[in-house]
């Protein structure tokens, strides 16, 4: 009899759904959302998508767009369209700060990172480092696995960081300059209305600084970290608490300038794109 009755009451449910094409997930009896078909509600839960490694990820047979999992590599969400998984940034983007002396508005915070610096060599405000023209695909972990096939395409549908030993000492072969230029840049990893700033936005807040020094970048209104950087050779971490890289947009040849900072030194300089370094997002 109990069986029956489970039986019916199955039918039944599957039948409203049938009628309505919505599903509501709650406590209350609430019907779901008009707008929603699956309308979940709770004061005490939250929502919990699959969680996986980037390998395990990858290995999902013909992903729809818009399928979403919580990439356990990289400790981010991740989304997939167009024929690659992209990752949703924890940067909120409201935070921002202008530098009187120059008028600029940026975020005021590394990408990646979950808070200001407290201190140049706060490892809370290190944030993420990036290769250069790369998305927000993951490498960018300072905890992401690495590999040492470059890629052939701008967005190359991984998570890892790729390293090379020989020039140009890129990640992507052929190169391509046009990954990181403006709000619509291919590869921008900043949120809407963001950019990464040219080598000339970098220097024109260094000249503001009360010291050229690291003390000089954390005492300015960007409060930037001494977060050091990953090698383009081994994808090891470096320097983090002692030296600041901040790329720029800015290509030179077959590298790309940066904003660099130490202890006792402050000066734009040009580097390999393979090198993971911080991002620093201005308002465009």
């Amino acid at each position: 009899m109990k069986r029956t009755k489970l039986f019916f009451m199955a039918i039944a449910m599957m039948a409203g759904f049938s009628l309505s094409a919505q599903v509501a997930i709650n406590t209350d009896g609430s019907n779901p959302n008009s707008s929603a078909m699956l309308d979940v509600k709770s004061t005490d839960k939250g929502f919990l998508p699959p969680r996986m490694t980037s390998a395990q990820r990858d290995a999902i047979s013909a992903p729809a767009d818009g399928l979403i999992i919580f990439n356990t590599n990289s400790g981010y969400l991740n989304y997939y369209v167009g024929g690659h998984w992209y990752e949703i940034s924890r940067t909120i983007v409201q935070y921002s700060v202008t530098n009187p002396g120059t008028g600029k508005t940026w975020m005021d915070r590394n990408l990646g990172a979950s808070q200001v610096a407290t201190s140049s060599t706060d490892a809370a405000s290190y944030g993420d480092l990036y290769q250069w023209g790369r998305g927000a695909d993951g490498h960018q972990s300072r905890t992401s696995g690495t590999t040492t096939t470059l890629s052939s395409t701008d967005n190359p549908g991984y998570s890892n960081f790729i390293t090379t030993n020989s020039s140009p000492f890129d990640w992507r072969s052929p190169q391509n300059d046009n990954l990181w230029q403006g709000v619509s840049g291919i590869n921008n990893p900043c949120p809407s209305g963001y950019r990464l700033p040219t080598s000339s936005d970098l220097d024109n807040e260094r000249v503001t600084w009360n010291s050229n020094n690291a003390s000089g970048a954390y005492s300015s209104p960007l409060k930037l970290s001494e977060a050091g950087f990953r090698d383009v050779v081994d994808g090891s971490l470096v320097d983090a608490g002692t030296h600041g890289r901040y790329w720029s947009s800015t290509v030179d040849g077959t590298n790309s300038k940066f904003l660099y900072f130490n202890g006792s030194n402050a000066v734009i300089q040009n580097g390999n794109r393979g090198y993971g370094y911080s991002v620093r997002c201005i308002k465009d």
